[in-house]
């Protein structure tokens, strides 16, 4: 198990520019102060939830049965049960779970975060696991940096499963990614669904979450909570098993992650964006894209997942 003062260890090893010490790039330090600066007083705006909080909570729950259901997650998208001899790009790395998982795969890996923290929890995780590893590269940048992706290169594997919808500028870093892909390479993304007014609605509610003080957060969590999982928990209870959604949340949603942090996630994830699967295709397959594999949400609450190749 990892802890979470861990992340908050490494973040303040870091200094005031919060890039990590050990990937730092030369000629970078003003970029990094910069971001910095930026996600402080978009935090102190209520503008952006601190998903890096988020995460380091949830690396007190990571175990190898968690480990083995993300690398299973890949392997089913990917359609491989190997990735030796290939290069994975992880925008958003977060806690550093598919980083991670990728790696034990046989990629070579490339992770960075906009948030200083989540880049600490994926630090955390390679010191626990492969802790002298020199084919995991871990950086904070940002998907809206243009400057900073143009010195990255172009990758086999490009994967960013929840996080464009989360920069502020959804359709600017969906293009951002595109020369990221090496010709015949693939491109992993997860975007949330459109919803129409209901996502209007979560929006809001995302905006005021992220405004409000702690005792209002908590007040809303246990509300959404109710509201999203009150029927399956109850229906537990009637089938004779409390708890066993709950319990099996980490290896049954196949990427082995937590239902709680994964609604706080949810509720406090701002800034928030949404599309619907054919304007998501549509705009891939006007730069050179072709769909391998879609998996969506029926139509309701979460993320459409898609697997592109960039034809060569």
């Amino acid at each position: 198990m990892l802890h979470a003062h861990a992340c908050a260890t490494k973040l303040r090893e870091r200094g005031q520019s919060g890039a990590p010490s050990s990937t730092f790039r030369q000629g970078s330090a003003s970029a990094a102060v910069g971001r910095m600066k930026r996600f402080t007083e978009q935090i102190a705006r209520g503008e952006r939830f601190e998903f890096g909080a988020n995460w380091a909570r949830f690396l007190t729950v990571v175990n190898d049965e968690r480990i083995a259901a993300a690398k299973e997650s890949l392997e089913k998208m990917l359609g491989a049960d190997s990735l030796r001899g290939k290069t994975f790009l992880d925008i958003g790395s977060g806690s550093g779970l598919f980083s991670l998982a990728a790696r034990l795969l046989g990629a070579a890996v490339h992770s960075f975060d906009y948030d200083p923290q989540s880049v600490a929890c994926t630090e955390e995780l390679k010191r626990k696991y492969l802790p002298d590893d020199t084919s995991w590269t871990i950086e904070q940048g940002s998907v809206l940096d243009q400057e900073y992706l143009s010195r990255l290169g172009a990758f086999d594997v490009v994967y960013a499963w929840g996080v464009l919808h989360h920069t502020g500028a959804m359709w600017a870093a969906m293009g951002n990614v595109v020369p990221l892909v090496k010709p015949g390479g693939r491109l992993f993304i997860a975007i949330y669904n459109d919803q129409g007014r209901a996502s209007v609605r979560w929006r809001h509610i995302k905006k005021i979450y992220c405004s409000a003080p702690k005792i209002l957060r908590g007040l809303i969590l246990c509300v959404a909570f109710v509201r999203l999982w009150g029927s399956t928990i109850l229906r537990d209870f009637l089938r004779g098993e409390p708890g066993a959604s709950w319990r099996n949340y980490g290896t049954g949603s196949g990427r082995g992650m937590s239902l709680w942090r994964d609604l706080v996630d949810w509720v406090g994830g701002y800034p928030f964006e949404v599309a619907r699967p054919e304007e998501v295709f549509d705009f891939y397959r006007e730069r050179g894209f072709r769909l391998e594999r879609l998996k969506t949400c029926g139509g309701g609450l979460g993320c459409n997942e898609f697997l592109f190749k960039k034809e060569d």
